[in-house]
């Protein structure tokens, strides 16, 4: 990984051009303001912190920097889940430690491993007993939500009870005093929202994948655009494709209370396994599935994987092949992608296919498991 970021060549090649606005926007925080008016910056204001992290290390590039601390990030992850592992015939540290590379170079030129990393702690901490422990989970879940959203779905499946309102009020803290923290600081700590609401269909998108189909079948007339930081389809009926994937997102979030509501039976491994399922059920409805998605899904499947009792075994398989496709993507045929050739149409058919695949087998086998399964026979 660390060879293909030093070259960097590979496919479209500029995988680590990223890392250039990351310094950017670091350059701006050291002015005391988030990025004003910037399209590319969507992120909440946690992710500067992130952003800002290798200023930790002045004695190394600002490139050289942020690379240490992911492969830092790897790690606490490496070790958190080997940890987990440890007393049991599970195999989470090394689903991490194979599944990762697959994407090649990318997980070290994004902050998603750093995202990941706080996630994959706060599930292993909200399976702990001690109330302490459940109080660090959700304080963990609530900053990764301010860095990146997705982490809050790390909750979806703490017990009803106790558990829950000690986690929830621990997230629901750690969040709003991270936020204040950072307002008082910085200006325009909030102007991500403006950007967020503009995203239309990326091209790596489910959405995006049709509608690559009906232009290379010659029945839609659309084309691609680089918008607010990525490719997009412009076109007729791509605002009805972007709604239409908003629409599934909350039939998505309806389906988990729905689920919160009816599950009967709890394991240890129903919060992983239902975090999970979350995630996966949110970023196969989204407008944007970029690949770096995909570190997100193999480190949550990582943490299933450390339980015996998980039912997401079949599903965590399902993601290999797709994080290999998605690095087929990007960068190997991402020019391929873009033309809408058969090979580029082929990969991101197969990649959203199995993505899709693993949603519904997920959302399938977690329902099963806990509201439709019988309960385990006692005495």
């Amino acid at each position: 990984m660390l060879l293909l970021l030093l070259r960097d060549d590979l496919g479209i090649g500029g995988v680590g051009r990223e890392v250039a606005l990351y310094e950017h926007w670091y350059g701006q925080f050291a002015t005391g303001t988030f990025p004003p008016g910037d399209v590319t910056w969507q992120y909440p204001p946690g992710a500067g912190l992130v952003i800002m992290a290798p200023g930790i290390l002045p004695s190394l590039t600002y490139f050289q920097a942020f690379v240490a601390l992911a492969l830092l990030a790897d790690a606490v992850i490496t070790l958190a889940l080997a940890r987990a592992d440890s007393e049991r015939l599970t195999h989470g540290a090394w689903f991490w430690v194979c599944g990762l590379p697959l994407l090649l170079h990318l997980p070290l030129a994004r902050y998603d491993v750093q995202t990941t990393a706080l996630a994959v702690l706060a599930l292993l901490a909200l399976n702990a007993r001690s109330t302490a422990a459940h109080q660090f989970g959700g304080a963990l879940a609530g900053i990764g939500a301010m860095v990146k959203v997705w982490p809050a779905l790390a909750l979806i499946g703490t017990p009803r009870g106790r558990t829950s309102r000690e986690a929830w009020t621990a997230a629901v803290t750690a969040a709003l005093a991270l936020c204040a923290t950072l307002a008082l600081f910085f200006s325009e700590s909030f102007g991500f929202l403006r950007q967020q609401g503009s995203r239309g269909v990326q091209i790596e998108s489910l959405g995006g994948t049709a509608l690559a189909l009906a232009r290379a079948a010659g029945v839609w007339p659309g084309r691609i655009e680089f918008r607010y930081g990525s490719f997009e389809y412009v076109g007729p009926y791509v605002s009805s494709i972007g709604h239409l994937a908003l629409l599934l997102t909350v039939i998505a979030f309806g389906w988990l209370l729905l689920w919160r509501v009816r599950a009967r039976r709890w394991t240890s491994a129903t919060p992983l396994d239902a975090a999970f399922a979350a995630v996966l059920l949110f970023t196969a409805t989204s407008r944007v599935i970029s690949p770096q998605y995909m570190i997100w899904l193999l480190g949550l499947a990582a943490v299933c994987l450390t339980s015996r009792r998980t039912v997401m075994r079949p599903v965590a398989l399902l993601l290999l092949p797709a994080a290999a496709l998605s690095s087929l993507a990007y960068p190997v045929l991402y020019a391929e992608v873009l033309a809408g050739t058969a090979s580029g149409l082929t990969v991101m058919v197969l990649r959203n296919g199995l993505l899709l695949a693993a949603s519904l087998l997920a959302a399938r086998r977690l329902w099963t498991s806990t509201v439709t399964a019988p309960p385990e026979p006692t005495g």
